[in-house]
């Protein structure tokens, strides 16, 4: 592909996003989607003024740097950061972070951190942390469906990364939003986002260990919440335990169901290449029912406008909001 046709195609997906563009108090969303916008292998993503470019398949120099220029071009960002996903990239990140994901952009000057906005709430950007910039895009409209049902209920917040699901909770109205991650250093991330959105912050609400291990704590305590979420990575390994969202998803929804309130919901989130929706909705559902759970009803999630998918590369997100009950079970579809 010519860098022509690269410039064409991003200013074509730029042009597609033109509604997202222009809604007040939305300063990040996807830019670009891979194949479904004439891109196979490159996704970006905007981040205020920063551009972060993902390449999913290896680039000679030279590719690579048509690709950069092409972005430039397009979009115009103070700065192009890349992040370098291989399929070896989980591992590489751990053994050559500078290859992977470099801490200086490859294009324009540094932004080292920056705040967004998502629909009027505020999060810390930092691009060249690494892989992961600190908010995830495709659960934008996830988080907007906390933010609507949150309410006056109790939240459990898992895998809370810079506990993005938290702070809509929280201005949804939350009474409580109780966030555990096994890093201290992104739970420390996620309260500066609860301060930049105004919100004041309880240390205890920011408990970081395993999961699995906080799941089995709190049931022991007694303790229930009114919303569970569960947005697991596919991979996870700490000093406890191993976790594959492939193999281990069911027992973690169990898990869950214990700690969730009687008539409470559950946001069962999964990202994993190739997961069918029907595949992930067996597991919710044989997940609750080892917990002896009762299903009340369902609600698929989408990632949104700026996520089209491509019939060669489905999205592997998924996302369900089950309501549970003590009546009758209802198919999961």
């Amino acid at each position: 592909m010519d860098s022509s046709l690269i410039v064409f195609q991003m200013r074509r997906a730029a042009e597609a996003r033109h509604a997202l563009a222009a809604v007040p108090g939305l300063t990040c969303y996807r830019l670009a989607n891979a194949e479904a916008d004439g891109l196979p292998g490159l996704t970006a993503d905007r981040f205020g003024d920063a551009v972060v470019l993902s390449l999913y398949r290896e680039l000679s120099g030279a590719e690579e740097a048509a690709v950069l220029d092409a972005a430039v071009a397009a979009w115009g960002p103070r700065a192009v950061y890349v992040k370098r996903r291989p399929r070896e990239a989980r591992v590489l990140s751990n053994t050559a972070r500078a290859e992977v994901s470099p801490a200086l952009p490859s294009r324009g000057v540094p932004v080292d951190s920056c705040v967004v906005e998502e629909n009027g709430l505020r999060f810390g950007i930092r691009p060249g942390a690494g892989l992961s910039v600190g908010l995830f895009l495709d659960m934008r409209e996830a988080r907007a469906w906390v933010r609507a049902h949150a309410a006056g209920k109790s939240v459990l917040n898992t895998f809370s990364y810079t506990c993005g699901f938290s702070v809509a909770a929280r201005v949804g109205g939350a009474s409580r939003a109780l966030n555990v991650d096994a890093s201290r250093r992104v739970l420390d991330w996620g309260e500066d986002n609860h301060r930049l959105n105004g919100l004041p912050v309880d240390r205890r609400d920011f408990a970081a260990g395993d999961v699995f291990e906080w799941l089995k704590r709190l049931d022991k305590k007694g303790e229930s919440f009114d919303l569970v979420i569960l947005d697991p990575p596919s991979f996870a390994t700490t000093r406890h335990s191993r976790f594959s969202a492939a193999r281990d998803y069911p027992d973690l929804v169990a898990q869950a169901a214990a700690v969730l309130a009687p008539g409470g919901t559950l946001l069962a989130c999964c990202n994993l290449s190739g997961l069918a929706p029907a595949r992930h909705a067996a597991a919710v559902k044989e997940g609750l029912a080892r917990a002896g759970r009762a299903v009340r009803g369902a609600e698929r999630l989408s990632p949104g406008p700026d996520f089209p998918a491509h019939p060669d590369s489905p999205h592997g997100l998924q996302v369900l909001a089950v309501g549970t009950d003590s009546g009758r079970r209802e198919r999961l579809g």
